[in-house]
Formats: C-alpha cells, sequence, structure tokens
C-alpha cells in the first residue's frame, strides 16, 4: 500500500481575528487539510472553541477543506453530533479522555465523520493498539496538547511512523508558508521511501 504525506496546519496558531480567510490562506498555500484544536479547559488548562466557530469556518471555506477536529476535551461523546452537524470531517478524541472508546467510535462512525484517537506523549502505543483496525487516523502527540509553539518531542518518533503532519506556528508562522508545507511534505515522503526500501 502506497502512502503519501498530508500536512494539516493547525490554525490555532493564526491569527484568530482573520481565522475564515486564515483557513483559505492556508489552503491556497497547499495545506491537505485544516486541523482545529477544541480545548475545554477542563482536560487542558486552555478554552478555544467550539461547533459554532466550527459552522461559521464551514460557510466561510465550503465543502472542500477536510475538517480534522482534535477534541481535547474531557467529555468527547457530548460533542460528537454538533461537530458532525457543523460540518466536521473528521472527529479525534483522546483515549485518555474516554472509559469507552468502542462506543465513541461507533458514534461517530453513525455521525458519518471519519475517526483519528490521540494519545498524549504520556500513553503508549500499546494502549491505542486495540482500537487501530477501528480508526481511521492515530494521533501521537509530540507535545503535551494544550499549548501552541512547544519544542517538538523527538523522544516520540519511536511510536510510530507518520504521513499526517500537524503543524502549528512553524507553518502558519512562517513567511512563506507554501515553502514549509513542501519542505514537510517532502521529508515526510523521503522518509516513507527510505522505509520502504529497508524492507
Amino acid at each position: 500500500m502506497a502512502y503519501s504525506a498530508k500536512i494539516g496546519p493547525s490554525i490555532l496558531s493564526s491569527d484568530l481575528s482573520c481565522l475564515g480567510s486564515e483557513c483559505v490562506r492556508m489552503m491556497e498555500c497547499g495545506a491537505d487539510y485544516l486541523h482545529l484544536d477544541v480545548m475545554d479547559g477542563h482536560f487542558v488548562p486552555n478554552i478555544t472553541f467550539g461547533h459554532p466557530m466550527v459552522e461559521c469556518l464551514r460557510k466561510t471555506v465550503g465543502q472542500d477543506p477536510f475538517f480534522d477536529m482534535h477534541m481535547m476535551v474531557s467529555r468527547p461523546e457530548q460533542w460528537v453530533k454538533p461537530m458532525a452537524a457543523a460540518g466536521a470531517s473528521q472527529y479525534t478524541f483522546h483515549l485518555e479522555a474516554t472509559t469507552n472508546p468502542g462506543n465513541l467510535i461507533k458514534e461517530i462512525r453513525e455521525s458519518a465523520m471519519k475517526v483519528g484517537l490521540a494519545i498524549k506523549p504520556g500513553t503508549t502505543v500499546e494502549e491505542l493498539a486495540p482500537w487501530a483496525n477501528q480508526i481511521d487516523m492515530a494521533l501521537i502527540m509530540t507535545v503535551e496538547p494544550g499549548f501552541g509553539g512547544q519544542k517538538f518531542m523527538e523522544d516520540m518518533m519511536p511510536k510510530a511512523g507518520a504521513n499526517m503532519i500537524v503543524s502549528g506556528s512553524a507553518v502558519i508562522g512562517s513567511e512563506d508558508p507554501r515553502s514549509v508545507i513542501k519542505m514537510l511534505r517532502d521529508a515526510v515522503a523521503e522518509a516513507i521511501q527510505k522505509r520502504s526500501l529497508d524492507r
């Protein structure tokens, strides 16, 4: 199976007063999808935005951009239906935030969204493994959830290969986001190719 690199800027790093135009700008710069960080002030200390903002963004940018909702919330079950109605494409919840991942995965699928499952740096891949065949994407956090602009945790690299890369300030804060997106895509494609040759 051939894998390709997909780059999703985390829009939380944008100028929030111009969020719609920032989303359009990222897509025009070559982003494959948009990563939207939802924080509730409980699972992580910060608060960001919820489904009303997602609905507004969807109306602004249209149906094409893929919205990956990174739900850093303590009760992810609560927001599945509102996010689906708002136009979310994928609902990525934290394994650490639920006691019944299987039921939540089923509910997300029934709401016509793809399923993402995220783990914090301190959670092992083995804890995620039982759900791997039921999800569309695993998000291996390489920073602690809840704050932008953190330094990449290189010691997370052995956890898993990656072909969907989320980057916030490195892309959005760049003078030339298009070049950064291309550089990330090329680096991942090169690593995927090298790994294929090593097998």
